[in-house]
């Protein structure tokens, strides 16, 4: 008779940043780079339900959809506000065993005011919709503001920085003028289960995807096999 098969490993997935999409650049190169050692990236598509009308709870469904059955678990590759997303599901779904985080938008309200300034913040408030770039399909596009106000709702369900418990790398540019490394520095610091690595780089990090990749294979080492490890740190 024969062996029983084993148990499918973890699933990994990506997921891009605000005002991109699965054929990021980040995306399709990390896609490329697994695909050669046999590992298959799922890219998903958080533009949900549009961008117009984006919504992190959308995104959180989107992903918690996409992991499975509930014995399944799932490595997530989250950039930019795709990385609060991962780092947000991981702290609720014990399916999600590790993260590496590609310049995550902690503090993500607190940022946008930042770099939107007070007028502009406040223009925002009073229109209902703001003017952004769409990266994904290369033109102008506009965001409302349901957004900021779920996403505070959400820092007040859930605590402002999530209480994430799996193995976590994260990968920040010391010149990044989006999400400011600083808030990466103060998460994982005390933390154990965290490997902060920084790189002299923007945000976009696409000069430093290689060291991503090598980083992350080193990391990713225990879930690379069929069978994804014992997970030592449980979601809070």
């Amino acid at each position: 008779m024969n062996a029983p098969s084993p148990p499918p490993g973890p699933r990994w997935l990506y997921l891009h940043g605000f005002a991109s999409g699965p054929s990021s650049t980040k995306g399709l190169w990390l896609d490329a780079h697994w695909a050669k050692q046999g590992i298959c990236l799922e890219r998903l598509n958080l533009r949900v339900p549009s961008l117009e009308r984006l919504s992190l709870g959308a995104m959180l469904d989107t992903v918690r959809d996409t992991l499975g059955a509930p014995q399944e678990r799932a490595v997530l590759i989250g950039s930019s506000l795709g990385g609060l997303v991962a780092a947000r599901c991981a702290q609720q779904d014990p399916r999600v065993g590790a993260l590496v985080l590609l310049a995550p938008a902690f503090h993500f309200v607190e940022q946008l005011q930042r770099r939107m300034g007070q007028d502009g913040w406040a223009h925002w408030q009073r229109t209902g919709f703001i003017e952004t770039d769409d990266h994904a399909e290369k033109r102008r596009t506009r965001v409302h503001h349901g957004l900021v106000e779920e996403a505070q709702a959400m820092d007040a369900r859930l605590g402002v920085w999530p209480d994430v418990r799996v193995p976590t790398l994260i990968v920040h540019g010391r010149k990044d003028d989006t999400c400011d490394v600083r808030y990466s520095r103060e998460w994982a610091q005390s933390k154990r289960h965290v490997r902060l690595v920084e790189v002299d780089d923007g945000h976009e990090l696409t000069a430093s995807l290689p060291r991503i990749a090598l980083e992350s294979d080193a990391f990713l080492t225990p879930w690379r096999g069929g069978v994804a490890p014992q997970q030592v740190f449980t979601a809070g």
